[in-house]
């Protein structure tokens, strides 16, 4: 028998578009389910009271629940040290572990480590973010020394209405961000209705995608002990070691 394979998956309370597609990837993997726990998040900007959200006791007291089902790992699956800074989340990470005992991992960690992995060091940014954030994120990948060759964003500050933004339009995005030939494409928002996208664009444009949801499983799978290559049809990332 299978061992069962349980994927913690912590998500900002306005997200629609995250948990049905990392059901579906879960469901990719013989014995895995993903479990939720949300927390406030509702806009993202570089206010106080919108960088407040992400406050890591919210975050830990969301971590404890999914404890209580005992998942083999907890992700944070948001962006948010994109535009926080990169330590934000080995900060959480190292938080929900020694809270919790249960290894953890996020988006983001994710997406650098499977960068890394690659040297990747182009990258075209996709992202539904305003101009300011956007531009948080570029600098905080150019200290990482990579540079973000092409960008397109959508100047949506309310989080819900990611979700609203149609595939075919992520696709267009993506299409004009490929003409800068980057070493991956990141739609880098874990509200978006990206992931399932990644086969076709990356057949079209022969550039890998990391879409952010995908990148939280990947990641919360290796660290449960799982192999990501058992997932086909959502782009090449899985088969990367």
């Amino acid at each position: 028998m299978t061992r069962p394979i349980r994927l913690g998956v912590l998500t900002p309370s306005s997200n629609t578009a995250l948990e049905p597609l990392t059901s579906a990837l879960a469901a990719a993997v013989p014995g895995c389910s993903a479990h939720f726990s949300r927390f406030t998040v509702t806009e993202i900007a570089l206010s106080d009271r919108a960088l407040g959200q992400f406050d890591d006791s919210k975050i830990l007291a969301a971590a404890e629940l999914l404890a209580d089902a005992k998942v083999d790992v907890i992700a944070w699956s948001g962006t948010s040290s994109g535009w926080l800074g990169f330590e934000a989340d080995r900060r959480l990470t190292e938080r929900i572990s020694e809270r919790t005992g249960i290894p953890a991992t996020t988006a983001v960690l994710a997406l650098n480590e499977l960068m890394a992995l690659r040297d990747i060091r182009q990258l075209a940014l996709v992202t539904p973010y305003t101009a300011d954030v956007q531009r948080r994120i570029i600098d905080n990948y150019a200290d990482r020394g990579i540079e973000v060759v092409a960008e397109r964003h959508l100047d949506i500050c309310i989080n819900h209405d990611f979700a609203l933004v149609e595939p075919e339009q992520l696709r267009t995005l993506m299409a004009e961000v490929a003409g800068a030939r980057p070493q991956a494409i990141t739609t880098f928002c874990t509200n978006l209705r990206a992931a399932p996208l990644a086969d076709a664009v990356e057949a079209e444009f022969g550039i890998p995608l990391l879409d952010t949801v995908s990148t939280t499983v990947w990641g919360a799978l290796r660290a449960a002990g799982a192999d990501p290559g058992v997932v086909k049809g959502w782009g090449q990332l899985f088969g990367w070691r």
